[in-house]
């Protein structure tokens, strides 16, 4: 992947943020996971979040669409509170999409069935328009000629390219990506990132949970280093990287910046 200079801005002309995150914790049994998070996320605003494993990371941005249940504090996207309110959960649900470290397709239904599954039993799409919108993602993604195929057919890298266009199908306000290369092959890793970049070009709102350093370099706005279940140090990518502050943050990329 060629690097590049991130220099576009966020749009925060709109006042409130895409994402407000305030005073989070959770906790599974005794382990305190999340302690006490803060972040706003701006709309076209793209975050990538590393740390070791066990830091809270995937934990936060799995909060933010109620996969978890956070037990302190207060999440609102665009507006919304997510709160124990099901129809708020839901509504946040429709709007923010969501690519896992694993593709989590449906194996018995063909790719195209699998992105029409959410536009025609949520968004109550027609079908002609859910095939026509998904066509278009597939093709988005570089992979419409699979549309007929089935998961098992296709290998890591198009599994995970047709997540991505599957989330797309339910036309979100807020992407999370929670590490989606981990699970592939070294020579899949470029065409998933491709699709991501070509997203984020779009001004899509992003926050990625990945140890892909160089798609953080040359893609994020921020760049978060979550440790213990605390948010460590965050910076723009170039003082991230060029100019660390925390000892902490300093081991981390020690160790995989090489």
């Amino acid at each position: 992947m060629t690097e590049r200079k991130n220099t576009e801005k966020p749009t925060r002309s709109s006042g409130a943020p895409m994402i407000e995150i305030r005073g989070l914790h959770k906790w599974f049994g005794d382990f305190h996971v999340l302690q006490g998070i803060d972040l706003d996320v701006q709309r076209q605003e793209r975050i990538v979040i590393c740390g070791p494993s066990g830091s809270g990371k995937s934990t936060l941005i799995r909060c933010i669409n109620r996969l978890e249940e956070h037990q302190r504090g207060r999440i609102v996207v665009d507006g919304i509170e997510l709160t124990g309110n099901i129809k708020n959960v839901e509504k946040i649900r429709t709007e923010v999409g969501m690519v896992f470290q694993h593709f989590n397709l449906f194996p018995h239904l063909t790719i195209l069935d699998n992105l029409t599954l959410g536009p025609l039993w949520v968004r109550k799409i027609p079908k002609k328009q859910a095939e026509e919108a998904a066509m278009h993602y597939l093709e988005k993604v570089q992979i419409a000629e699979q549309a007929q195929k089935y998961p098992g057919q296709l290998s890591g890298g198009q599994q995970q390219r047709v997540a991505i266009a599957r989330s797309l199908c339910m036309n979100p306000k807020v992407m999370l990506f929670d590490e989606p290369t981990s699970a592939l092959d070294p020579e899949m890793i470029k065409e998933v990132l491709d699709v991501m970049i070509d997203l984020a070009r779009e001004g899509m709102t992003m926050i990625v949970v990945t140890h892909e350093m160089g798609f953080a370099r040359s893609v994020a706005h921020r760049v978060l280093f979550m440790d213990y279940g605390k948010v460590v140090e965050g910076n723009t990518p170039q003082e991230f990287f060029d100019h660390p502050r925390h000892a902490r943050t300093k081991l981390f990329l020690s160790q995989i910046l090489h």
